[in-house]
């Protein structure tokens, strides 16, 4: 993935402060918004993903992003906040996540971020992104018998050991999950395999070469973070 450049101040701040102090002339809603209905908590499940927002929005912005990439998990920290609270609420934006598979670890994430009701899945997004450095550091230091565990066995096995090694189960408890309700997820095989295909057919459909990707309008964009990716949005207003 291309190196990322550094970034500008993040609109979400705007946001944060808003909330904090309330509204002023600086942190009005955007030119030519209006809020019409409350899209900010509305969540559609897709045939691939999670979509927040109104699915008829004229800009439906797409992410293709892996968990076990970190260029993601930069992205999620600069620029979802700004989406999912500037953004989606007028209406206008809709923001679809989808997964783009590239490894076991990853699938386990994905499986586990998908668990529970559609309207669950951003806030179990979020959970896992927070904490994605600190699974990843313990996902390089595997030893070889935890690749042992991770890549041989039965699925569910497999899907556990990844879970119990990497902090999942206990990441998910914060969310409300149990951890019997939690392997009911991660031990789906027919969910796993439908996410794994879906994620092989995008990428060979679209041609995806790397994460995260974003569509808009079915579209590839020429972003790869929030500030290449903030002035497609800022067009639609």
């Amino acid at each position: 993935m291309v190196a990322l450049p550094r970034f500008t101040r993040p609109l979400m701040i705007a946001a944060a402060s808003a909330l904090a102090v309330g509204a002023t002339a600086q942190d009005a809603p955007l030119p030519g918004s209006e809020i019409r209905g409350n899209w900010g908590a509305n969540v559609t499940e897709t045939d691939g993903g999670h979509l927040i927002g109104n699915p008829e929005a004229e800009g439906k912005l797409v992410e293709y992003m892996s968990y076990t990439c970190s260029h993601c998990a930069t992205f999620a920290r600069s620029g979802d906040g700004a989406i999912k609270m500037l953004y989606v609420p007028t209406g206008k934006v809709s923001y679809e996540i989808r997964h783009l598979i590239r490894d076991p670890i990853d699938l386990t994430a994905a499986l586990a971020a998908r668990c529970g009701d559609a309207d669950k899945f951003f806030g179990n997004h979020e959970a896992l992104i927070l904490k994605h450095e600190e699974w990843m550091a313990t996902a390089r230091k595997a030893t070889q018998a935890q690749q042992a565990r991770w890549n041989f066995g039965t699925f569910p096995s497999r899907a556990q050991a990844i879970a119990s090694d990497l902090g999942f189960y206990e990441i998910m408890e914060r969310r409300g999950y149990s951890r019997s309700q939690l392997d009911v997820c991660l031990t789906d095989y027919d969910a796993a395999k439908a996410i794994a295909d879906q994620s092989n057919a995008d990428i060979a459909r679209l041609q995806l070469r790397g994460t995260p990707t974003f569509l808009m309008g079915g579209n590839k964009l020429d972003a790869h973070d929030w500030t290449t990716l903030q002035p497609y949005l800022d067009q639609l207003f």
